[in-house]
C-alpha cells in the first residue's frame, strides 16, 4: 500500500460518515440534550427569527444557522431532524437544546433531557 493509500484511509477512519436516505452524515458528538419550550415563544433567537416551540429548531453553541441536524435519543433510538437558528445550550454539559416539538418527537420532552447523538446532515 502507497504512502498517499495509507493517508487516505486513516483520513476516512477519522471522519465518521454514514448515508442514510440520500443524506450523508458527519458525527457531531454524543451528550446530553435538553429543550426549551412555552417561555421562549416569540423571543427573538440568534438567527433573528423568532422562536416557534412548535417548529423542527435547535440551538448549538457551534454549527452555521440553519444546518440541519439528526438528533437521536440514545435511550429510546427515535430520532428527529431539526435546523439550526439559535446560540446555546447554556446549562452545563448540555450539546444541544431543541424545540418542544423536536423533544416530543424523541420522547424527551417529559424528562427534560436525554443523552443524544448529533449528525450533521449534508
Amino acid at each position: 500500500m502507497s504512502q498517499m493509500s495509507r493517508f487516505a484511509l486513516l483520513a476516512l477512519l477519522a471522519v465518521p460518515v454514514l448515508a442514510q436516505a440520500g443524506d450523508s452524515r458527519s458525527l457531531v458528538g454524543e451528550g446530553m440534550g435538553s429543550y426549551y419550550g412555552n417561555e421562549f415563544a416569540g423571543s427573538r433567537t440568534a438567527s433573528g427569527e423568532r422562536f416557534d416551540p412548535g417548529a423542527m429548531t435547535a440551538a448549538h453553541r457551534t454549527l452555521a444557522f440553519h444546518s440541519r441536524v439528526a438528533v437521536t435519543n440514545l435511550a429510546n433510538g427515535k430520532e428527529v431532524v431539526v435546523r439550526i437558528n439559535d446560540r446555546g445550550p447554556w446549562g452545563k454539559g448540555r450539546i444541544i437544546d431543541i424545540s418542544q416539538a423536536a423533544a416530543r418527537e424523541i420522547d424527551m420532552h417529559r424528562s427534560g433531557t436525554a443523552r443524544v447523538r448529533l449528525e450533521l446532515l449534508d
